[in-house]
């Protein structure tokens, strides 16, 4: 497999672009369960407050692997074609 800097570069934008998204995503993801879940007692508390850390680490996981692998697919697709030389 060959790796190219500018699919390194869009990967890292990717990325980039994933942890700015999660904050927004986050915070909609949160209040929805939260309004969903309405008073409980402190052990079913703690049992969902545990849940909702698992789905924030989540969601950010999968935001960084699909926005780091289209970051990388786009940055190698965009070097290949700046890179081709022109059709007579």
């Amino acid at each position: 497999m060959e790796y190219s800097l500018p699919g390194w570069l869009g990967a890292l934008i990717g990325t980039i672009v994933a942890v700015v998204a999660y904050a927004p995503a986050i915070r909609i993801v949160d209040r929805h369960l939260r309004a969903q879940s309405g008073p409980m007692a402190l052990e079913k508390r703690e049992d969902f407050e545990s849940r909702i850390a698992l789905v924030r680490r989540s969601i950010l996981a999968i935001d960084i692997a699909v926005l780091a692998t289209l970051g990388y697919w786009i940055g190698k697709a965009l070097a290949g074609t700046a890179g081709a030389p022109a059709l007579h």
